[in-house]
C-alpha cells in the first residue's frame, strides 16, 4: 500500500481547519500555515497526539453529606452548619461550620463536640419523642438570657430564657439558654426563639435550638460549649443565608 503524501494529508485537514477557525474569529491564514507545518512534520501513518483539555477541578462538598441532603441545601445559602450524630439512637454529635467559596464548601474551623436528643434522631419528629429532627433547616433568629455578645442574627435578650432543674444525667440545666440560635423546624422565622407559633401543629414539636451544653443529652436541641455558641453567634450571617444540616451519620450520607 502506498502511503499518502503530506500534500494529501494537508488537503484533507485544511477544509475542516479553515471552516472551524473562520467561525471563532481567529486569523485563518496563520492557523492554516501552522496546521500545514504540523502535517508536514508528521510521518505518514503516525498518530498525532492532541493534548487533552485540562480537567475542571471538582467542587469540594461538606464531609459526610450524600446527594439527597446536598440537594436540599438552598442555592442561595453560603453558610452551613453540619451536625453529625454518632448514630440513630445516640445523643452524641459533632458540629462543623462551612462557608461556600469558589472552590466549593470549605470548613470554617475544627469540629466541635455536641449533644443532641437523649434517644437520638428521627425523620418524623413529634413533641416529647426525645429525638432531634433530621433535615435541613434555616437559621434566622437568636437570643438568650445574657446580653447580645455580638450576634449577626437578630438577637432577643430576655429573662424568658431562664431555665432550672436538672438534665437526664443529673446535671444542672442553669445557663443552658444563656445563648441560643433557633433552628427553623416548625417555627415562624423572623420571630424570637421564644415565639411558640407552630406552623405544622403543636403535636409536631418545636423549640429546637442550638444552645449552651449542660453536659448531657437534650430533649431535641443541639448543644455546644458556651465558647462555641458565642462563635456561632458571631459567625452566622443573615446575608449568607445560613442553614443547618442535621441528623445521624447514616441519614446524612444518604
Amino acid at each position: 500500500m502506498v502511503s499518502p503524501s503530506p500534500r494529501v494529508l494537508l488537503s484533507g485537514l485544511g477544509a475542516v481547519a479553515l471552516t472551524a477557525l473562520a467561525g471563532c474569529g481567529t486569523a485563518v491564514g496563520s492557523r492554516a500555515q501552522d496546521h500545514a507545518a504540523t502535517a508536514a512534520a508528521t510521518p505518514p501513518g503516525a498518530v498525532r497526539t492532541v493534548p487533552a483539555p485540562a480537567a475542571t477541578p471538582a467542587l469540594r462538598m461538606p464531609a459526610g453529606l450524600g446527594p439527597a441532603m446536598l440537594a436540599r441545601i438552598p442555592r442561595d445559602s453560603r453558610q452551613l452548619v453540619v451536625v453529625t450524630g454518632r448514630g440513630i439512637d445516640s445523643p452524641d454529635a459533632t458540629v462543623v461550620l462551612y462557608r461556600r467559596t469558589a472552590g466549593g464548601w470549605q470548613p470554617d474551623g475544627a469540629a466541635w463536640p455536641a449533644h443532641n436528643a437523649k434517644d437520638g434522631w428521627t425523620a418524623d419528629h413529634h413533641g416529647g419523642d426525645l429525638r432531634s429532627p433530621i433535615g435541613v433547616f434555616t437559621l434566622s433568629d437568636a437570643g438568650g438570657l445574657r446580653a447580645d455578645p455580638g450576634s449577626r442574627l437578630p438577637y432577643h435578650h430576655s429573662g424568658g430564657f431562664h431555665v432550672g432543674g436538672r438534665g437526664f444525667e443529673g446535671e444542672p440545666l442553669a445557663g443552658s439558654f444563656d445563648y441560643v440560635v433557633a433552628i427553623d423546624y416548625n417555627r415562624k422565622p423572623g420571630t424570637s426563639p421564644l415565639d411558640w407559633t407552630r406552623p405544622l401543629g403543636a403535636s409536631r414539636g418545636g423549640g429546637i435550638w442550638f444552645h449552651v451544653d449542660h453536659g448531657g443529652p437534650t430533649h431535641g436541641c443541639v448543644s455546644v460549649s458556651e465558647a462555641h455558641m458565642k462563635q456561632l453567634l458571631a459567625t452566622l450571617d443573615p446575608a449568607l443565608h445560613p442553614v443547618v444540616v442535621m441528623g445521624d451519620a447514616a441519614s446524612l450520607a444518604a
